[in-house]
């Protein structure tokens, strides 16, 4: 059966019995209707995927895979804040007139910052890293800036990303590991999702550095099911477990701004039926 599955059922039974209630308290989110949204929240909530053993895509329920790829794309290639440059709509509420989140996300990543070997943004300050520097302790991304926080639709919730090389005995190519850092995580709605595009952004670095993928170890500071997701999630994590997709890039790509989601591929992947419309609180 997939790990991520295992791992997915015991963080959420974890939560559902031995989280903490925000009912009543001062809270933010709100559902559409306008009532408060609540939740049951669990704190320092860390899992570790190891993709050296298989992709850790969720069977109990399907993954869109390819539109995640292209989110983090967005995001990490594009280096755009403007939903018109993304193929699916889970922006949209979030965006103005013009399409744009405002200074959040794929803005952050595209700003070019001065070190001592030039002028570089974040995602290809990475790439400078891994290919002269794949030991460096300092390969990582932060879009939490201050500074523009004022100008974000949202805040970044998938913040931070510390990239790791290690080289395992017997292994003729390095092993690159990331840790993904978030400030928060709606389970339901976008738990697997950060997870499976965090663990495709790993395997493109990867590949275009001629190493290995490794481990993928997500860290969230706030984990929580909100109230009108109680249910789902019940009836979610009851559902029967399959063995996990197999999911490979085209070999052929070894530039990361020349990968696309015709790119990714996904075999034999199994699951439950799709849990549709969603509540989303904003």
């Amino acid at each position: 059966m997939s790990r991520a599955d295992e791992i997915f059922v015991a963080m959420c039974r974890d939560v559902l019995d031995h989280g903490t209630d925000t009912k009543g308290e001062a809270v933010r989110p709100h559902w559409e209707d306008g009532t408060l949204a609540y939740t049951i929240k669990q704190f320092g909530v860390v899992n570790r995927y190891d993709l050296r053993e298989e992709f850790p895509a969720l069977t109990l329920r399907r993954t869109a895979l390819k539109s995640a790829m292209d989110e983090i794309l967005w995001i990490w290639q594009k280096k755009s804040s403007n939903i018109h440059d993304l193929n699916s709509h889970i922006w949209d509420e979030w965006a103005d007139e013009n399409g744009s989140i405002g200074k959040a996300y794929g803005y952050q990543m595209g700003i070019k910052h001065e070190y001592k070997e030039g002028w570089f943004d974040q995602t290809d300050r990475v790439l400078f890293e891994l290919k002269e520097h794949p030991y460096s302790r300092r390969i990582l991304t932060s879009l939490y800036n201050h500074h523009d926080l004022s100008e974000m639709a949202l805040y970044p919730c998938a913040w931070s990303v510390t990239f790791n090389v290690t080289h395992h005995e017997g292994d003729e190519k390095m092993t690159l590991n990331a840790v993904l850092t978030q400030r928060s995580q709606d389970i339901l709605a976008a738990n697997n999702w950060n997870v499976c595009q965090y663990a495709i952004l790993l395997m493109m670095f990867a590949q275009v550095n001629d190493m290995i993928p490794g481990q993928l170890l997500h860290c969230i500071a706030d984990a929580h099911i909100y109230d009108r997701h109680v249910p789902l999630i019940e009836e979610l994590i009851k559902r029967p477990q399959y063995p996990a997709p197999k999911v490979s890039l085209n070999p052929e790509i070894r530039n990361f701004y020349d990968f696309t989601t015709d790119d990714l591929i996904v075999e034999n992947y199994q699951h439950g039926p799709q849990i549709k419309n969603i509540p989303i609180a904003v």
